[in-house]
């Protein structure tokens, strides 16, 4: 018979489902997972009962877990169109297949849901007749809070497990921490609790896990402090400002100012301008004399006054290099 489990997210209900599995006749036989609340939009009928089309066929969940059991996770999201499909197959046993004969089908459905399976069928939304052929037989999952004799024992296992899975030697929860956990509401139910205990494991720096590996628990709970250990001291001195100054240049424009903020001389400017006329002009001398305006020989001469000789000698031997 089919059978829905009910319960707040994060309770084990997938768990329940599989133990049911587990312990019926068709234990050993395929157990397929199917979460209808991420399947994809307008292509539930095809993943659930399969399609025969001339682009594309498929078999379909149902079909492969023949013999088995198919775990349909939040069954309340399935379109309606696809519930009547699914209404069908727990009537009669048969899928329909467009153009051809229904296909008898041997498939046990589980089914689960933290939705209020009365309220969507009041809305619209779930269809009456499935409901209650789905509702045959109902187990209800409690969350955390209303089982809280529960959570000494799983915290055991989950350190147990943990522990052995990152290698840390543990040897289990102080008395006091177990208190405080019990003491917690879990909203997240025994996923949360799960979640809790891996970080606390990973984070552990004894050989037990303490009030101190719950901080955000504690923040919650009456009667406990949130104990983070502080920073180590540091010995830092105050940071100093700096000032740098960085001179940027155009390369073409003369500076007039000396270093201490005067005028600079006109032998220095002029050595300046002859300077950056060799390079411009790569050298060519009558070229550089012609747009500055004096003759070849006067610009020799400047060059020889205002120590460029070295530049004057290479310019005329790059003068005699290119005109031979």
């Amino acid at each position: 018979m089919p059978v829905l489990i009910e319960g707040e997210r994060g309770t084990g209900k997938e768990l329940v489902a599989r133990a049911v599995h587990a312990a019926s006749e068709r234990r050993g036989r395929s157990f397929i997972t199917i979460n209808c609340t991420h399947l994809p939009q307008g292509q539930s009928e095809a993943i659930l009962f399969g399609q025969d089309r001339a682009s594309e066929r498929s078999t379909g969940k149902l079909l492969e877990a023949a013999s088995g059991a198919v775990y349909l996770e939040e069954v309340g999201d399935l379109p309606l169109e696809t519930q009547a499909r699914l209404m069908r197959l727990l009537q009669d046993g048969e899928i329909d297949q467009p153009g051809k004969r229904p296909l008898k089908v041997d498939t046990r459905l589980i089914c689960s849901t933290s939705l209020n399976m009365i309220d969507l069928v009041k809305q619209g939304r779930f269809r009456e007749d499935l409901y209650y052929r789905l509702n045959v037989f109902p187990i209800t999952v409690p969350p955390l809070r209303s089982r809280r004799s529960e959570i000494g024992d799983l915290c055991k296992r989950f350190i147990a497990r943990f522990a052995a899975q990152e290698g840390r030697p543990l040897r289990g929860l102080t008395s006091e921490a177990e208190a405080l956990l019990c003491r917690y509401d879990w909203p997240g139910n025994v996923r949360q609790l799960e979640n809790a205990i891996f970080r606390a494991v990973v984070l552990a720096e004894g050989d037990e896990l303490t009030v101190a590996e719950f901080p955000q628990i504690a923040a919650r709970v009456d009667g406990f402090d949130v104990r983070i250990p502080p920073l180590p001291a540091t010995s830092l001195a105050p940071a100093q400002r700096e000032i740098v100054r960085v001179e940027v240049r155009d390369p073409h424009v003369l500076r007039q100012l000396d270093e201490r903020g005067h005028v600079r001389k006109l032998a220095d400017m002029e050595a300046d301008i002859i300077r950056f006329a060799l390079t411009y002009y790569r050298g060519q001398m009558s070229e550089a004399a012609r747009k500055l305006g004096i003759g070849r020989s006067t610009l020799y001469r400047k060059m020889k006054e205002l120590g460029l000789q070295e530049e004057a000698d290479a310019a005329s031997a790059g003068s005699d290099s290119a005109a031979a």
